[in-house]
């Protein structure tokens, strides 16, 4: 057995209950069997797991502390805690250790997460440190292709539960593995899983371990309430082992001293500079200081957040001459919103040359009757705008999709448009018409998958100066109207919902920069240079 590694000022926690008693052998056997493991990733790969302060705290306390009867006090822990820091090779160390150290005869672990490739994120890395330990390999039987794994001498079980799994009752769990507990959908695989399931368990526990979120409506947060409130003496519950490491709201975010608070694995799997780097983005980019409060300072942060710094955008106010663009190659986003209101149809041009810039040229169309409404009921300036020629109408009290595509197709001999992304709802007829015109029109998603890169590079653009738009008010008024959602991956879209003034010009922009991006100049696409923008 490895030699244990002990905490130079180890205190059992003060979440202790009466009666209850630190049993040291179970908490040495606990980080004994844990430092047998080795690390799976990067340079620590092949190194053996010596758990870092914080972490065997935890163990310690979770598998040491116990009741009078010899088990263990608690049966659920909550961690809450920053990315990169070492959360999914302590979530398979536990795994395996409720599997194969618990002496549990014929015991039942389940993965858990928001779907089955999250929950496989830990697995993997579980089998990773299987193949590396030789006394696991010779007793563990892995079926890869159901997620699972085996232990031989008390028939026990590690299984990664499917997305169906909350329909199947029935389970006697003896331990959940709950990754990413802020990324569930609902609460109904987290309900079955722990409510009921372990009852015919002496020992059951329930291990979730997760970054902060961004819905309040969420069980993750209502579970980190539960947290907060055991940890400040306003609820008790000896069965449940809490810890959060984050910043408070009232912090500096941009202290270091702040950093080390939400990050104890710092300067250990973590690396200051890669903070400080993340910091320096956020201060530049509202939305990027959401994600490095969620994600580097573990704080609980709006799904929501107002988006484009306008003094960026106003400094690509480079003057435009449609004139000069006359037989250049350009791609078109299409955004009908409804009948009744904006229309935005918007060409983004490609680069030529190195120093050249993204060429934006945005048209609208709003219905004549509504005009004057829209103005005393929004306080929006469209009967100015349509004056000024950056706002069309057409006639009657709807949009009169007719005129808009001969308007297109009048463009299209004007301008070499390539192709023209559509947001897929309400479009189905003018698409069919504008393909009849010998247009190449694509749908283009409106979830995080296809919406996040060109938005995220459409703020990189920005901030760097190579856009020129030519200050066009309707597009500014849309672009300082948009809030992001983000989830739980950093993954951003616009957010519809939540801006409470219109963006339709904003998303038609983003999915025409896209395919400029993949498809715009004589290059390849920047995505396929260097991949996509991740903060």
């Amino acid at each position: 057995m490895a030699a244990i590694r002990k905490l130079k000022t180890y205190k059992p926690t003060i979440f202790k209950a009466d009666g209850s008693v630190y049993n040291q052998d179970s908490a040495d056997t606990a980080v004994a069997f844990i430092n047998c493991l080795k690390h799976t990733k990067g340079e620590w790969y092949g190194q053996p797991f010596e758990l870092i302060d914080w972490q065997e705290q935890i163990i310690r306390d979770v598998f040491g502390i116990t009741k009078p009867n010899g088990y263990r006090q608690f049966n659920t822990t909550y961690i809450e805690i920053a990315k990169k820091q070492g959360k999914s090779e302590l979530a398979a160390a536990v795994a395996l250790l409720l599997t194969c150290g618990d002496f549990e005869h014929g015991g039942e672990v389940y993965g858990c997460a928001s779907d089955r490739q999250q929950a496989s994120i830990v697995f993997d890395v579980a089998v990773e440190m299987v193949e590396q330990c030789p006394a696991l390999k010779a007793r563990i039987k892995p079926v890869l292709s159901q997620k699972r794994l085996v232990y031989k001498p008390l028939g026990s079980s590690y299984q990664v539960l499917s997305a169906e799994a909350y329909t199947k009752h029935g389970l006697n769990v003896h331990g959940v593995v709950f990754d990413e507990l802020h990324a569930q959908p609902n609460r109904q695989l987290f309900d079955v899983m722990t409510h009921g399931s372990g009852d015919a368990r002496k020992q059951p526990l329930y291990f979730l371990i997760t970054t902060a979120g961004n819905d309040p409506h969420s069980i993750c947060y209502e579970v980190h309430q539960k947290a907060k409130d055991i940890l400040e003496r306003r609820k008790v519950d000896p069965t449940f082992y809490p810890v959060i490491y984050g910043a408070n709201e009232d912090e500096d975010w941009t202290d270091p001293k702040v950093w080390a608070k939400a990050n104890p694995s710092m300067g250990i799997t973590v690396d200051i500079e890669k903070i400080q780097i993340a910091c320096e983005n956020a201060k530049q980019n509202p939305a990027e200081e959401n994600l490095f409060r969620q994600l580097r300072l573990n704080q609980w942060v709006k799904q929501s957040v107002r988006w484009m710094p306008m003094e960026k955008w106003d400094k690509c106010s480079f003057a435009v001459d449609p004139d000069s663009l006359v037989g250049r190659q350009c791609y078109g986003g299409l955004d009908l919103s409804s009948t009744t209101d904006i229309t935005a149809f918007v060409l983004v041009f490609p680069p030529e040359y190195e120093d050249d810039k993204y060429i934006i040229l945005p048209y609208f169309w709003i219905p004549e009757d509504n005009l004057d409404l829209r103005v005393r009921r929004d306080h929006v300036p469209y009967d100015i705008w349509e004056k000024q020629g950056f706002l069309k109408t057409t006639e009657g009290n709807v949009v009169h999709y007719g005129y808009i595509e001969n308007f297109i197709e009048e463009l299209s001999l004007k301008y070499n448009i390539r192709e023209i992304a559509f947001d897929r709802w309400g479009a189905v007829q003018m698409v069919q018409n504008l393909e009849g015109m010998g247009l190449t029109v694509v749908p283009f998603g409106q979830g995080f998958k296809d919406m996040s890169p060109p938005t995220k590079e459409l703020m990189k653009l920005t901030l760097e100066g190579k856009f020129a738009h030519g200050g066009h008010p309707v597009l500014r008024w849309m672009m300082d109207n948009i809030f992001i959602r983000t989830d739980s991956a950093g993954n951003i879209k616009p957010d519809k919902e939540k801006s409470t003034e219109k963006i339709d010009g904003a998303v038609a922009t983003i999915m025409a920069l896209d395919r400029a991006i993949r498809l715009g100049g004589a290059s390849n696409s920047v995505y396929d240079n260097r991949g996509l923008i991740v903060f």
